[in-house]
């Protein structure tokens, strides 16, 4: 062997990894549309180490913090150490959680700040989807919630409208589903991340009233319920 040469690397399934740089983890094998991302020290478990793609180009794994599952590329394995310490969840109680929501939403507004548009399956700064971003300003504090906005919905303690504070959510979307989620800030607003077709293309902040914008009216009729976030996953 040359002394350029570098030993192959294995990565049993028995293993637990850690992320050694922010990973774009895919909803297919053939890697063409993310699901979620990975940040730094992220840690995950391999599934699968065969593919359903005749290139054979990812491999099937699960985030352990919140078990999403998806795909990542064989390219990105070398980006992964395996763990020293498994993945244990830290538990959080409703009062510890309330005491954390300011630092919660001051993380919202400072993404905000930051150039930034609307990123399909984005958790890691400064491109987030809506409940990627509910989930990248959680976590900033320790606190785990799911990865999608309906699991993110069914996970919260329900509440009424009128019986928001600062730091629930808010969900959106059909009778049947949610698919938009924002963060309550008190006086009627809330902040998220939209897309362009529907939305600021990025974070902004919207009025929780039919008085408001385009934008804010076309997301109060879509208005399905909220939620208070009272542990961690």
């Amino acid at each position: 062997m040359s002394s350029n040469s570098k030993p192959k690397i294995t990565h049993p399934q028995s293993l637990e990894y850690e992320c050694l740089t922010n990973l774009n983890i895919y909803d297919s094998p053939e890697c063409n549309r993310l699901a979620t991302q990975a940040a730094i020290g992220r840690h995950l478990r391999l599934t699968s180490n065969s593919t359903s793609n005749s290139q054979n180009t990812a491999v099937e794994i699960c985030l352990c913090e919140d078990n999403y599952p998806g795909w990542l590329a064989k390219s990105d394995l070398s980006s992964l150490q395996p763990t020293t310490l498994a993945y244990q969840a830290k538990s959080f109680s409703p009062e510890q959680i309330k005491k954390l929501l300011p630092e919660i939403i001051n993380f919202t507004q400072k993404a905000m700040q930051q150039p930034n548009y609307y990123l399909w399956g984005g958790t890691v700064a400064p491109n987030y989807d809506c409940s990627g971003l509910m989930q990248a300003a959680f976590a900033s504090v320790g606190i785990r919630l799911p990865r999608d906005a309906y699991q993110q919905e069914a996970f919260l303690l329900p509440i009424s409208i009128g019986e928001l504070e600062p730091g629930d959510l808010i969900f959106f979307g059909t009778p049947q589903k949610a698919t938009h989620v924002g963060l309550y800030l008190g006086s009627d607003r809330y902040i998220h991340s939209s897309g362009k077709e529907q939305g600021r293309n990025g974070i902004g902040i919207d009025i929780l009233s039919e008085q408001g914008d385009a934008v804010s009216q076309s997301y109060f009729k879509q208005l399905r319920g909220a939620g208070r976030v009272v542990k961690s996953y």
